[in-house]
C-alpha cells in the first residue's frame, strides 16, 4: 500500500517581493498566486486524490479552494497546519528585524534551530506541531491520494523529515510559490519523493 502525497506551497503573496515573515498574518495572493494555483489545478486534474487539506490562513485556504474545485472536492483547513509564528518580527523583512530588534537578530543567527522569536516559534517548535498533524493526515488515507496546500516552512519541514536530514538542512529545500512536491509514504515505512518546483 503507498499513499501518495501532493504536497504544495501557497501562490505569491501581495508582499513576497519584499521578503517579509509573514507567519500567521493573513496576507492573501496576488493574480500571478492565483495562475499559480490554477496551474497545480491542472497538474492535478485527473489524479485519484480523495482529499485536500490547507491551513486556515487564506493564502492557503484560497489555493485549496481553487484546486479542490477542479478535483469536485471540499478543502479542509486545518488550524495546526500554520506557517511559523515568528511573533513580534511578523510582517518585518530581515533588515528591518535587525535594526528593531539588535541583539535577538544576533541571537537568532546564531542558533537558527532553538532560538525563539518574541512572542514567536523555533523551528523545532514548527517541527513538533507539523509532523504529528502530517502523519496523522496520512495515516488516514491509507492506499489513496491526497493533497495539501500548505507554506513554505512548513513544506521543508516535512520535506526534510521525510527525505531523513537534520532539520537544519531544511534551508536547502528550494519552495517556490506554486511549488509542488510529490511523497509516496510506502507501506515498509520507505518515502520516496519528487521535488517539482515551478
Amino acid at each position: 500500500m503507498t499513499t501518495r502525497v501532493y504536497l504544495m506551497r501557497h501562490g505569491e503573496v501581495a508582499n513576497g517581493g519584499e521578503k517579509r515573515y509573514n507567519g500567521h498574518i493573513d496576507v492573501d495572493i496576488t493574480e500571478r498566486g492565483i495562475e499559480q494555483m490554477h496551474r497545480l489545478a491542472g497538474l492535478l486534474e485527473g489524479k485519484p486524490v480523495k482529499a485536500v487539506y490547507s491551513s486556515d490562513l487564506i493564502r492557503s485556504v484560497k489555493g485549496a479552494e481553487i484546486v479542490s474545485e477542479r478535483l469536485g472536492l471540499t478543502p479542509t483547513p486545518v488550524r495546526v497546519l500554520r506557517e511559523r509564528s515568528v511573533g513580534k518580527w511578523e510582517g518585518l523583512t530581515q533588515e528591518e528585524i535587525q535594526q528593531r530588534y539588535p541583539e535577538e537578530f544576533v541571537a537568532w543567527r546564531a542558533d537558527l534551530l532553538n532560538y525563539r522569536p518574541p512572542e514567536g516559534e523555533c523551528l523545532i517548535d514548527v517541527k513538533n506541531r507539523i509532523l504529528p498533524e502530517y502523519r496523522k493526515i496520512v495515516s488516514s488515507h491509507p492506499d489513496q491520494e491526497i493533497a495539501l496546500l500548505l507554506h513554505g516552512g512548513v513544506n521543508r519541514v516535512i520535506l526534510a523529515d521525510a527525505l531523513g536530514l537534520p532539520p537544519l538542512n531544511l534551508f536547502r529545500i528550494d519552495q517556490s510559490f506554486g511549488a509542488l512536491n510529490i511523497i509516496d509514504h510506502l507501506e515498509d515505512g520507505m518515502t520516496v519523493v519528487k521535488l517539482l518546483n515551478g
